[in-house]
């Protein structure tokens, strides 16, 4: 490798560990506060995790504050898995650019699509709750504030993700088969 792709490469690592970082502490913060809403003691619903009120979505019912904070922590914990799976590849070099159809990028490419479409379910999920008991009258937070606004741009990034996932499968047979070419 060249000093210039393993600066990009180091650079690349550190901002993929800045975002996963960031990520986790904030799924950890909605975890616990719900955890500890649920459990211990219900104020915190005033005070949530980035300073959300959402107490009156939990004096409208707990079955409503599990199902909303249930979305938003797996959106939140899917995030943070996503940039996860990017740590790996980047940092073991399972990517190589002298052979880049392999079935490993292809993998990658395939579980970072799906994630992404899940991460755009949940989050949808989500904003559409929210929508429904501001419709109902409840005070809530804006879907921006719980961090699950956008569903529409990951559930696009999954479907162009497994698209590209297909056109690596091809690119795999078609390197392959030349491969086999003398």
């Amino acid at each position: 490798m060249t000093p210039k792709t393993d600066f990009v490469r180091i650079i690349l690592i550190a901002l993929a560990w800045l975002s996963f970082v960031g990520l986790c502490i904030d799924a950890g913060g909605f975890l616990t506060n719900f955890i500890a809403t649920l459990f211990f003691k219900a104020d915190l619903a005033k005070n949530f995790w980035g300073k959300l009120n959402l107490w009156p979505l939990y004096e409208l019912g707990q079955g409503r504050f599990v199902m909303l904070m249930s979305t938003m922590v797996i959106a939140s914990v899917m995030k943070a898995l996503l940039f996860y799976n990017i740590i790996m590849v980047i940092h073991e070099k399972k990517v190589s650019l002298s052979k880049p159809f392999s079935e490993t990028a292809k993998k990658f490419i395939q579980i970072m699509g799906f994630i992404s479409l899940a991460i755009g379910l949940f989050s949808g999920w989500c904003a559409k709750m929210v929508e429904k008991l501001v419709s109902e009258g409840v005070e809530m937070p804006s879907i921006q504030a719980l961090k699950v606004d956008g569903s529409d741009v990951w559930l696009f990034m999954g479907i162009i993700l497994l698209i590209i996932a297909q056109v690596f499968k091809k690119g795999i047979d078609l390197q392959n088969e030349n491969d086999l070419t003398v």
